[in-house]
C-alpha cells in the first residue's frame, strides 16, 4: 500500500500496472483488498488504482460523517498525485456511489462508470431508518454487526457453498474502525439521488445487478434505466457479484474497458 496525506488522514492506495487507468473502488464494510484477482488481471492491460475509501482499510477517518462528497474528494486526491487525469471508475455498492459523486464533481476525469451490486438512487425513507438501526447495532454489539451483515449480502444459496469466502471477507470488515462504520452509514444515509447522470453521461455506464441480491431490489434496480443508455449485465446471485460471479464479472469488465479503452 501507498499513503498520501489529506485532512491530516493517512489515505492509502495501491497503484499497480502501467497504461490506461482503471480505478476500483470497494463497498461498505470492505477495503481495496477485495480487489486482489482483478487487479492481477487487469494490471495486464491497465494501470489499476484501488483506493481504501474514508475510515476503511488502512485509510483514517476524517469526522462522525463522511459523505460521498467527502470519499469523492479522496479519490480526486489520489489521483491528482499521480497524476492521472481520466479513468473508468469501477464501484461496489458505496463504491459506486462514490463514483456517481466523482463524476457530479469532477466529469472531466470521467471515461466510464460500473455501478455493481449499486444505485443511483438516494435512500428511500425506509432505508434511512434501516440505517439509523444499523448504527445503534453496531454500537451495541460491533462483531454480531459486522458478521451479520457480510453474511446477509450473499444469496441464501451460496451462504453454503462460500463458507470459507465469507469468512475471509468477515474478517476484513472486522478491521473496520466503530468511526469508519458509522460514518460511512452516515453518509450513504444523505447520499443524493444521481439518477439524472444516468441520462445525461456523456461516457459510458455499465449496471451490474444480482437477481438474488438481498440489499437491492432487482425489479426495483431495472427501473432506472428506463429512458437512458446505460448498458445491463444481470447474474443470478447475491449483493458480491466480484466473488459470486467472479469469472464472468472479470470477463464482462474486461470486455467494458475495450469498448473505452
Amino acid at each position: 500500500m501507498k499513503h498520501l496525506h489529506y485532512k491530516n488522514a493517512a489515505v492509502s492506495y495501491t497503484d499497480t500496472g502501467n497504461g490506461k487507468v482503471i480505478v476500483l473502488l470497494h463497498g461498505f464494510l470492505e477495503n481495496s483488498t477485495m480487489w486482489e484477482l482483478y487487479v492481477a488481471e487487469f494490471s495486464k492491460y491497465y494501470r489499476v488504482i484501488t483506493i481504501d475509501l474514508l475510515g476503511h482499510g488502512q485509510t483514517d477517518c476524517i469526522g462522525y460523517i463522511h459523505t460521498m462528497e467527502d470519499m469523492a474528494d479522496v479519490v480526486y486526491a489520489v489521483l491528482e498525485e499521480l497524476n492521472i487525469t481520466e479513468a473508468v471508475f469501477v464501484g461496489h455498492s458505496m463504491g459506486g456511489y462514490v463514483s456517481l459523486a466523482i463524476a457530479e464533481l469532477y466529469p472531466n476525469m470521467v471515461k466510464g462508470i460500473v455501478l455493481q451490486n449499486s444505485t443511483s438512487r438516494p435512500d428511500s425513507e425506509e432505508r434511512k431508518l434501516n440505517r439509523d438501526r444499523a448504527i445503534k447495532a453496531v454500537k451495541q454489539s460491533y462483531t454480531n454487526f459486522v458478521r451479520l451483515a457480510i453474511a446477509n449480502l450473499f444469496s441464501e444459496e451460496n451462504r453454503e457453498r462460500l463458507t470459507d469466502e465469507i469468512e475471509a471477507v468477515r474478517n476484513e470488515a472486522l478491521k473496520t474502525p466503530l468511526q469508519g462504520i458509522v460514518a460511512a452509514l452516515e453518509g450513504m444515509k444523505v447520499r443524493k439521488d444521481r439518477e439524472m447522470l444516468l441520462h445525461t453521461a456523456n461516457y459510458p455506464i455499465l449496471l451490474v445487478l444480482g437477481k438474488k441480491d438481498p440489499v437491492m431490489n432487482y425489479q426495483d434496480s431495472l427501473s432506472q434505466l428506463d429512458g437512458t443508455n446505460v448498458k445491463l449485465i444481470t447474474y443470478p446471485d447475491g449483493h458480491m457479484a466480484h466473488i459470486e460471479d467472479r469469472e464472468d464479472l472479470q470477463r464482462d469488465l474486461l470486455e467494458f474497458f475495450r469498448t473505452i479503452y
